[in-house]
């Protein structure tokens, strides 16, 4: 008789014991495949009259014994509702460590696990804050200040953690700082390796050159190297002022105000508008609120995390 791979080997002895065929290997069922045989935890027996030869399950490895549902910690992360949860779950939107989990009742631990979904980091740590403040004029970007002078640490002081300021803005430059207690996040926002790109609106004197985009782009020599926009442009222009709108991914020192003095055109009035997916909007000078869920992920992603 044929074995499962197609070689033929003589039939046992007649009236030869179950014993003594105990070291023989069964024969495969009628219609099944060679997988068959190999029962694994991470491919299942299947029966091959509905499975492809090579089928291969999303075996659910991340059930944390004691922990918390994944659909709960879920909608407590500001996801959706409950019952969205148990629908995005179902689809497979959700991944645990890299692994799609479907299971509705699966149990994650959310401080130790890395949750994604639709590909994006979940914040499930109940203990990390990640804030946006507008910091307004003459306030100093740290969390404290030795000469007295109003610090970010003024417009959280109610608040126990040790929250960290993302990047920097000088006293006489407005708009968006973001506070974290998330150090490793905190780290790759601010390291130019990752590239995070931070919006700028400035009025500047004088009519703007058709090129001067251009220009910015190409890189502007400075005492401590040449510094390049990622893009330039004018957002509007009246009488011998214009506010023009400049994006970068480097944090050098006063980095705007030096290349568009070294340009010709003098800063008189600045803000930072974005950092990475994070806008500014309607928040007004002085004002804190939470990232939303999604910033956080995208935040997260933008530094591969």
């Amino acid at each position: 008789r044929a074995d499962s791979y197609g070689e033929r080997r003589p039939a046992p002895a007649r009236g030869a014991s179950a014993k003594g065929r105990q070291g023989q290997k069964p024969a495969l069922r009628p219609g099944a495949i060679e997988n068959d045989r190999f029962k694994t935890a991470r491919q299942p027996k299947r029966d091959s009259d509905f499975y492809d030869s090579d089928y291969a399950d999303e075996r659910d490895t991340t059930e944390v014994p004691g922990g918390v549902r994944l659909q709960k910690v879920l909608a407590q992360a500001g996801v959706a509702s409950r019952r969205a949860c148990e629908e995005m779950i179902g689809a497979g939107r959700v991944t645990v460590d890299g692994q799609v989990v479907r299971r509705f009742g699966a149990r994650v631990d959310p401080a130790k696990q890395v949750i994604h979904v639709d590909g994006k980091r979940l914040p499930t740590m109940p203990d990390l804050v990640y804030l946006a403040i507008n910091k307004p004029l003459g306030v100093v970007s740290t969390m404290s200040d030795p000469d007295g002078r109003p610090s970010l640490a003024d417009y959280v002081a109610d608040r126990t953690e040790r929250l960290f300021h993302v990047g920097r803005l000088d006293t006489e430059t407005e708009g968006l700082i973001l506070l974290t207690n998330d150090g490793e996040l905190a780290n790759r926002l601010t390291h130019p390796s990752y590239g995070v790109q931070k919006k700028y609106w400035a009025k500047v004197p004088g009519r703007i050159e058709r090129d001067l985009g251009r220009r910015l782009k190409k890189g502007v020599e400075l005492e401590d190297g040449i510094a390049k926009a990622d893009s330039f442009g004018i957002v509007q222009e009246h009488g011998q002022q214009a506010l023009v709108e400049i994006v970068l991914h480097e944090g050098r020192k006063h980095i705007v105000r030096r290349m568009l003095e070294e340009v010709g055109h003098p800063v008189i009035d600045l803000a930072r508008i974005e950092f990475g997916p994070v806008k500014l909007g309607r928040l007004k000078p002085g004002t804190v609120r939470a990232l939303t869920v999604k910033e956080v992920g995208e935040l997260y992603a933008a530094v591969g995390l």
